[in-house]
């Protein structure tokens, strides 16, 4: 509040010493402005004459101090013509900017004065224009003149920053004198006038880490080696006084929060010496082990920190990674570990920083070491085979109980527990082979044929003996060793054809062998012939040394009447230890061929001719077929014709009968081919209506025929009677007709469509009876139980 006062005052005070000097040089002003009528002289420097030219007007610039709160209207100025005798007679104008509002003239003396108050920032000068004119006549005496009304300034306007807040970043353990922001304040005050515009900086909080420039707001770090890990933000308070920054200026200020960022300043450092581990000899490689972590105080990219093994007798052993997100070294598994074998290891680990800066090497190394030490721990492993597979031979068709061969596996722990053998019947399922539990012995138990199966792929299981859940697995190949035990047959079914024109030493077939024993008790192949027939007068064999052989012709003049077919038998041998043979036939047709050796026919004539058929029991035995054949034909048309109907349907009869034609009819519409009257109105027909499916020849009368006793219940006599009438009626035709119509009444003018029935008789018989014969007979009780109501409707 004392500050608010001073300045209040500070500011009255400077207005009315203003106010002073504006009328004191007003008066000057006026005092000179009354030169007379006519020019005079004044006398200049050094005795020169000045000669004034004469005018009307005389007056300078008028000022008026802004903001001025008096309670009287401040006079700006006096104007005064030099016709003016003081008689009344000369009236002042005043127009132009603001004049009547702002600025008023007193018509008789010419005084001017504002009755607002003025704000230079709104509006720094006016521009008015004066007249004189007679009073009575409003005659201008007096051209019009223009002058400016300034408004003179005061300090009113405090400076003001261009942001209320400024945020500026500088890096860490920068130099003394870093430029870090600068920050610009602008005052609204005249900045031609006085020291109101005249700005000066300073710093109000922040002191002793920054320093601003007075002049143009620059600013700086004032201390060396700012850390950011000790302090990252700071709170700096700017001001900007005007009057050059003396006593009485108005002030404003601004917030510059400043920000050290981050550089590599810091190692990396692990809080320990000493890490410990441990891991199970059963992990398996690339499984995680432990994790250690070096602390580096810096952010980003600055603190990345990588890991590696630098020594160490588990190097071997172990790998160590980096965990980018957690910035942590990742102890993993490189190889498999025994703990029989080796129970600890050790490891120097390094962490270095990624990113050095060269400004700082020398706060180095940028890096770390410490000690990990791993502890293998003892783990309950299966049964470990002394080899990862085995392969094994055995001889085909040998003795059941054959060994094979012996597998081995032995626990790795410490406990050595007993070991039992079993083989994984999924992959013996025929069971050729049996274990040893106890030893791992494999033996035969059914005879192995090679032929069959060369290879055997086992798979043996082997679990400690009180421990069954340890098992472990060893695939076992058994190959089948071949002994020559299959003797050599003909690679194809040959069948050998030679010419009765065959020259003799003629090749007529070339044959070759096939074994299914192994290559080594197979080829070579010895083609011969038996011992009884080497010397054939018909045929030769050539053995070609290549697992073939060739026959040959061995005389000459063949004939199919005499024989046309040989038999050759020939002895194949193989190569195997002890060799094997076999003897194969050849079948050998002669045929007969050309001059050039064509093959032209096989067949046996001579068999045709010997049967003793002549040309003439031939034609024979043909006009015999021919004679049947005409029979059937007859017999089949006779029973053809026998089954036409003997009456000739009309053509305009047809209605009710299925008759089937090679096109289309017209379908419902079609009303042509009967009379639709019939089926439309079913009830207008009386009395006897006979069957439509046939033309008789007369009108037959109902017949009496004989009828059981209504309380009969000899069911067959009944039917037999009914078919010895419907065999008897000349008009009924054996079969029963469909009928088919387009309307259900109370009954149907066509009859019974029934074969036991063919015309409509009264009969007074009850078959009621049938009701107690039980459902069998229900659908014939229906049909003859419905008759009695057809009675009482009629």
């Amino acid at each position: 509040p004392k500050m608010k006062e001073h300045h209040c005052l500070h500011a009255a005070l400077l207005c009315l010493g203003v106010l002073c000097y504006n009328q004191a040089l007003a008066t000057e002003r006026l005092s000179h402005a009354r030169p007379s009528l006519h020019g005079h002289l004044e006398k200049g420097k050094e005795g020169q004459v000045l000669h004034r030219s004469k005018r009307g007007w005389v007056w300078n610039q008028f000022f008026v101090i802004e903001e001025y709160t008096g309670p009287d209207p401040v006079l700006v100025g006096r104007l005064h013509s030099d016709i003016d005798s003081g008689d009344g007679n000369i009236k002042y104008i005043l127009s132009g900017e603001g004049a009547g509002i702002i600025f008023v003239i007193d018509d008789k003396s010419g005084n001017i004065h504002a009755t607002k108050t003025l704000d230079r920032e709104e509006r720094a000068q006016y521009t008015l224009t004066a007249q004189a004119v007679d009073r009575n006549t409003n005659r201008p005496l007096e051209p019009p003149s223009e002058f400016i009304v300034k408004v003179q300034d005061i300090n009113d306007n405090p400076p003001e920053f261009l942001h209320e807040n400024y945020h500026a970043n500088v890096p860490e353990r920068s130099n003394v004198g870093t430029s870090v922001i600068q920050v610009t304040a602008s005052d609204a005050d005249d900045p031609t006038y006085g020291n109101s515009a005249k700005l000066v900086y300073s710093i109000l909080e922040g002191q002793p880490y920054f320093s601003v420039e007075a002049q143009t707001g620059i600013i700086r770090t004032a201390l060396p080696n700012m850390d950011r890990e000790a302090k990252e933000e700071y709170h700096v308070v700017i001001q900007a006084k005007d009057m050059g920054g003396h006593m009485g200026g108005l002030s404003g200020t601004t917030k510059v929060t400043i920000t050290l960022t981050d550089v590599n300043d810091n190692p990396p450092k692990f809080p320990q010496s000493v890490y410990q581990m441990s891991v199970s000899e059963a992990a398996v490689p690339g499984e995680e082990v432990g994790r250690v972590k070096a602390k580096d105080p810096d952010i980003g990219e600055n603190g990345l920190v990588a890991y590696s093994i630098i020594d160490g007798d588990g190097m071997d052993m172990f790998e160590i990674t980096t965990d980018y997100e957690t910035q942590e070294g990742v102890v993993k598994l490189k190889k498999t570990l025994d703990y029989e074998t080796k129970k600890s290891y050790s490891l120097k680990v390094e962490a270095a920083n990624v990113h050095i800066d060269p400004k700082f090497i020398s706060n180095g190394p940028f890096k770390d070491t410490v000690t990990v030490k791993i502890a293998v721990e003892d783990a309950d492993e299966p049964p470990v085979f002394l080899k990862p597979s085995y392969i094994f031979e055995v001889q085909e068709n040998a003795a059941t109980g054959t060994v094979v061969g012996k597998v081995h596996a032995k626990d790795p722990d410490a406990a050595n527990s007993a070991i039992r053998y079993s083989i994984d019947r999924h992959t013996d399922l025929e069971r050729y082979f049996v274990i040893n539990a106890e030893d791992g012995n494999i033996k035969t138990i059914k005879t192995l044929d090679r032929e069959e199966m060369a290879w055997h792929n086992i798979s043996v299981f082997a679990v400690e003996v009180h421990k069954q859940h340890q098992e472990a697995r060893v695939p076992v190949a058994i190959k089948v060793v071949d002994i020559n035990d299959n003797a050599p047959k003909f690679a194809a079914a040959y069948e050998a054809f030679v010419c009765e024109n065959a020259r003799s030493n003629q090749q007529f077939i070339t044959i070759s062998a096939d074994d299914k024993d192994d290559s080594a008790n197979g080829p070579r192949f010895i083609f011969s012939l038996p011992p009884e027939i080497i010397h054939n007068p018909n045929f030769t064999l050539r053995d070609n040394r290549d697992n073939t052989a060739s026959v040959l012709v061995r005389r000459e003049g063949f004939s199919r009447q005499k024989q046309d077919l040989y038999l050759l038998p020939i002895v194949i041998s193989d190569g195997g230890v002890p060799p094997l043979s076999s003897t194969n036939t050849l079948s050998i047709r002669v045929c007969g061929c050309d001059s050039s050796g064509s093959l032209l026919s096989c067949n046996a004539e001579a068999y045709v001719l010997n049967a003793g058929l002549s040309t003439g029991a031939l034609i024979a035995i043909l006009a015999c077929i021919v004679i049947l054949l005409v029979i059937v034909v007859l017999f089949v048309t006779l029973k053809r014709q026998k089954k036409e109907p003997l009456i000739v349907f009309e053509e305009e009869d047809v209605r009710e009968n299925i008759i089937t034609y090679d096109d289309e009819g017209g379908g419902e519409e079609d009303t042509e081919a009967f009379d639709i009257a019939t089926l439309q109105n079913p009830d207008g027909i009386n009395g006897f209506m006979p069957r439509k499916d046939i033309k008789p020849e007369y009108q037959y009368l109902p017949r009496p025929g004989l009828r059981p006793a209504p309380n009969s219940v000899d069911v067959d006599d009944f039917i037999n009677t009914r078919i010895q009438e419907a065999d008897n009626d000349p008009t009924a035709p054996p079969y029963d007709s469909i009928q088919i119509y387009g309307y259900e009444g109370r009954g149907s003018v066509a009859g019974s469509l029934s074969s036991l029935e063919s015309a409509t008789t009264d009969s007074d018989l009850d078959y009621d009876y049938l009701q107690n014969w039980g459902p069998r007979f229900k659908k014939l009780a229906d049909l003859y139980g419905s008759k009695d109501t057809f009675d009482d409707d009629s």
